[in-house]
């Protein structure tokens, strides 16, 4: 990471020992390119307001563009714990904030009627209610104390769950706080680091977007696809990187039912890498495509002249100047 003026680091959150959080919007690009995630301008910008004010930051996307990456990059870079909500259709409030293990109260039930006669109810329903029996759940835990720091709690493809949670969600982000019946009220003493992501297969609601600072995601341009794959498969030669790239730019540009994202890029990269392969032909295009390709329309289409074709076209693209072959 540069190392600039120790103000723009040395903001709040750097206690105990552990990363202040970034001073800048320059800071924030340095933070996330030390941890291999290249962002551009606006990404970061984005990203320092919503630790700066301490507002959760929506992410909006195709899948595959960088959204959940960016929530792992920066609870590592700062040192603090990653806690995951994945959102799943039927998703509820008990499965995303607590539940008790009903399987040890019945246990403790048992047990306090084989012994004494002279069981106390009262005593007994505070030990069944109690910490030793709750089970946390993400919500809940982000909203608990951590000497590491406040967590990052990724709030991960939100558009899978319904309208219902998303009014529950509006409200615990709003305070940030829970509330068990049987406990009390939990509030966040240090308001966690919020990162809620969307690959918009239905529209969120404007109410929650408006607790948020948004961001569209968007499928990165050759120069920042080409600073991407070079820091996360830095071993693949200069020309085939060049190639992958400019033939992966060059099917987002197709009609398929899903245009690869920057994920697969950097996985196919893999497998070319683990294939020894030094130069892209369409022979090992089409012995491959799955790692670009995830709906057999789209690699059927792809197959023969056409991927041929498409390879073609990233190679003129590097040879007229659109994409620099000297990098």
């Amino acid at each position: 990471m540069a190392q600039g003026n120790p103000d723009e680091m040395a903001t709040h959150g750097g206690e105990a020992g552990r990363p202040a959080l970034p001073g800048s919007i320059d800071a924030v690009s340095d933070l996330l390119a030390d941890g291999g995630y290249v962002a551009d301008r606006g990404l970061a910008t984005v990203v320092f307001l919503a630790l700066k004010l301490g507002r959760p930051l929506f992410l909006e996307g195709e899948a595959g563009v960088g959204k959940t990456e960016i929530a792992k990059t920066l609870a590592s870079a700062l040192q603090r714990r990653l806690i995951r909500l994945q959102c799943y259709e039927g998703l509820d409030a008990a499965s995303a904030v607590y539940e008790w293990n009903f399987a040890a109260q019945m246990i403790a039930i048992r047990t306090a009627e084989a012994s004494a006669a002279g069981t106390d109810r009262a005593a007994l329903q505070a030990e069944l209610f109690g910490d030793d029996f709750l089970i946390r759940r993400p919500l809940l835990e982000a909203m608990e104390p951590d000497p590491s720091g406040a967590p990052v709690l990724l709030i991960d493809e939100l558009d899978r769950t319904d309208e219902p949670f998303e009014a529950f969600l509006l409200e615990a982000l709003s305070d940030f706080q829970v509330t068990i019946p049987e406990l009390g009220t939990v509030k966040a003493p240090e308001p966690p680091i919020v990162i809620v992501t969307s690959n918009r297969t239905r529209e969120v609601h404007d109410a929650l977007k408006r607790r948020c600072l948004y961001h569209w995601v968007d499928y990165p341009d050759f120069d920042r696809e080409m600073e991407i794959l070079t820091a996360r498969a830095p071993d693949l030669p200069a020309r085939l990187s060049q190639e992958v790239v400019a033939f992966v730019q060059a099917l987002r540009t197709e009609d398929l039912f899903k245009h690869p994202g920057i994920a697969e890029t950097i996985d196919w990269a893999n497998c070319l890498l683990a294939l020894d392969v030094i130069d892209l032909s369409p022979e090992v295009i089409a012995d491959t495509l799955g790692a670009v390709l995830k709906y057999q329309d789209d690699i059927t289409r792809l197959q023969g002249s056409e991927a041929k074709r498409i390879l073609d076209q990233a190679r003129s693209s590097l040879g007229s100047g659109d994409a620099d072959p000297a990098g």
